[in-house]
């Protein structure tokens, strides 16, 4: 069983449009997800949000709340390394201050766009999308939103 802690900015303006990282991977298929990924060792997740989103889009960013925590268990034959994997997603409601999008240096980022919420149930993406975007919508008092269902557009 492998096991990732990670960090996931839901960056939405106005209401209608969420910023959407195009995650272009050296094998498999390309999807959008969320700026954000892995908590490094010592690290605090309100910390590697903003460096996720930085990294990742070329945006500065400030945490205005947290949303919510998902965890989920990827079975074996579902998982990439073919093996049991639990990803424990924080999630953080976050508003850009500044910078510029670029492409991700030597990363798998290949752009980063705002994508009017309606739009984005035509895209295949990551279930962090879903996810994220439940709880910056609803605000759910517990944090907590039910599990998304993968297939079709949708991707672990």
């Amino acid at each position: 069983m492998s096991f990732r802690l990670a960090a996931y900015a839901v960056c939405v303006e106005d209401g209608q449009r969420v910023l959407l990282a195009h995650h272009v991977p050296p094998e498999g298929e390309s999807v959008w997800t969320l700026p954000g990924g892995g908590v490094e060792p010592l690290e605090d997740p309100f910390d590697a949000v903003i460096r996720e989103v930085a990294e990742e889009t070329g945006y500065e960013a400030v945490v205005e709340r947290l949303l919510g925590v998902d965890s989920r268990v990827i079975p074996a034959a579902e998982a990439r390394r073919g093996v049991p994997h639990q990803n424990v997603g924080v999630f953080y409601e976050v508003r850009i201050t500044g910078g510029r999008p670029r492409p991700e240096p030597n990363g798998e980022t290949a752009e980063s766009v705002w994508t009017p919420i309606p739009d984005v149930a035509r895209l295949r993406r990551s279930s962090l999308v879903d996810v994220g975007l439940a709880l910056a919508l609803t605000r759910p008092a517990t944090g907590h939103v039910p599990p998304v269902r993968t297939g079709r557009l949708i991707q672990h």
